[in-house]
């Protein structure tokens, strides 16, 4: 046995580090050369020797100290990850449908095909085939939009900010906002409604209070001034108790008297009655139409379940006005999204077909005996695993985004697990990370695996990566 102590041991072991050189020529990185270059493989030996330096130094351990063969093994590891993309496939099992940080729910198959269509060949985006000339792109989805929502005319961008933001500096530029004080929103992620207007070149001016605004206050609020009235759909918070708002009825025949454009910014948006579903309150783009709104501007994707996009629909003349302003071509859409969008609308044909093709209805279909079924079958397989003490299918809820609203509360299964060691959170970490990688959440130092969002085929998945986690590299 040694007589050395760890400090001596490692000292002893820094001193006979193996060159750069040396590891180069062990027989694991001889292919890597062709594959990533003289330099790339370079570098990474060095930071591998550097890390195992300042890992030596600073634990000083009694440890196994690595060998040639194992320095050559981490260089490999490194040098591989380099070819694995940040952007990866995960398994939602976190409840939110709408989940900010996950692309929004998948496409259905007939958006990815029209999508793939058009992806591997040349397109006629900008070509009217039959007269042979230029047409606008926006000619792919414009009727089908139109043939949807009741309205005059349509238009396309990549997102539901750009949306707001063409609208706003087209039609409002220079000139002053009317919004309710209680519609003035923050909906995170850097997204505040006085920062979009003022970026729009335009100037907010609330009017009413948080929880009463009446049509008379919109009334003596529009003067010469005024370049748009903006309603806002709130998505991530509430007004509970005593408040009174114009309906967008009232609100749209205000607008035609003084001559002043009505904007619906509905956020998520959609087409089809999502009470059924247990979502309550989620307004609908073609009821804005009718009622009378100038422009009504929603997602393509989130309820819609196309694409990520924006989309704006209503006058024909505001519409025009829009494509002519210079901020229009850099917010314009490619040909995949076109493509992806008019296939799920398509779908809208037959509500039926909304349920059976749509991923996002897919999944608020499920019935709970679903869930409960997939969920009591789950969790004594996850319970029989070394990784997990103990694994409860119980009832809960979950929220369409995750903001705690009752008019987004939906009823759901999860499997409560308890680990064998460490926290809640600790596992977390390890299965985001992991093959296939799997997203949850932690809730009473248990981490909750959320069935509605996980589709049936993913079942089996959720148990490899937890069966992959006995198998992970140290």
């Amino acid at each position: 046995m040694s007589t050395e102590s760890p400090t001596q041991r490692a000292a002893s072991f820094l001193k006979n580090l193996p060159s750069v050189n040396e590891i180069l020529d062990q027989t694991q990185l001889r292919g890597l050369v062709d594959r990533f270059s003289q330099p790339v493989v370079v570098q990474s030996v060095r930071s591998v020797l550097t890390d195992v330096r300042d890992e030596v130094q600073s634990a000083a351990s009694e440890g196994r100290m690595p060998n040639l063969n194992d320095l050559a093994d981490r260089v490999v590891q490194r040098i591989t990850r380099l070819e694995e993309s940040p952007l990866r496939p995960v398994i939602n099992a976190t409840g939110i449908l709408l989940h900010p940080t996950l692309g929004r729910p998948p496409l259905s198959l007939a958006a990815l095909e029209a999508m793939h269509a058009v992806g591997v060949d040349y397109a006629s985006i900008e070509l009217d085939l039959v007269e042979g000339t230029k047409s606008p792109r926006i000619d792919a989805v414009e009727k089908l939009l139109c043939d949807r929502t009741g309205a005059e005319a349509a238009l396309v961008v990549n997102n539901s900010s750009a949306a707001t933001m063409l609208a706003l500096m087209s039609l409002a530029g220079g000139k002053e906002v009317l919004v309710s004080r209680g519609e003035v929103v923050d909906l995170g992620s850097d997204y505040r409604l006085p920062n979009i207007i003022e970026a729009a070149g335009a100037c907010l001016k609330d009017v009413g209070t948080t929880n009463g605004t009446t049509l008379e206050d919109y009334r003596q609020g529009i003067g010469k001034e005024t370049g748009a009235i903006l309603r806002v759909h709130s998505t991530n918070y509430l007004i509970a108790g005593k408040s009174t708002f114009p309906t967008m009825s009232e609100l749209a025949r205000l607008a035609t008297e003084k001559n002043v454009p009505l904007l619906q910014e509905l956020g998520a948006g959609a087409l089809i009655d999502c009470g059924e579903f247990g979502l309550l309150g989620q307004p609908l783009a073609q009821d804005g139409i009718k009622a009378g709104a100038s422009l009504v501007l929603f997602s393509g994707d989130k309820l819609l379940g196309g694409p990520q996009c924006g989309l704006i629909v209503g006058k024909k003349n505001l519409i025009e006005k829009m494509k002519k302003h210079p901020l229009y071509r850099s917010l314009r859409v490619d040909k995949c999204t076109l493509a992806g969008l008019a296939a799920t609308l398509g779908l809208y044909q037959d509500p039926d077909l909304v349920k059976r093709e749509i991923p996002l209805y897919q999944l608020l279909s499920t019935s709970i005996a679903n869930l409960q079924n997939r969920a009591d079958r789950l969790a004594p397989q996850l319970a029989a695993l070394p990784e997990i003490k103990s694994a409860v299918a119980q009832e809960d809820v979950t929220y369409l985004t995750g903001a705690e609203l009752p008019t987004q509360m939906l009823t759901t299964y999860t499997v409560a697990l308890t680990p064998q060691t460490g926290t809640a959170s600790q596992l977390l970490d390890r299965l985001r990370v992991g093959t296939p990688s799997l997203l949850a959440r932690v809730q009473e130092d248990k981490l909750i695996l959320d069935l509605k969002t996980v589709f049936p085929r993913n079942d089996s998945m959720i148990l490899s990566a937890f069966k992959n986690l006995a198998i992970e590299p140290s």
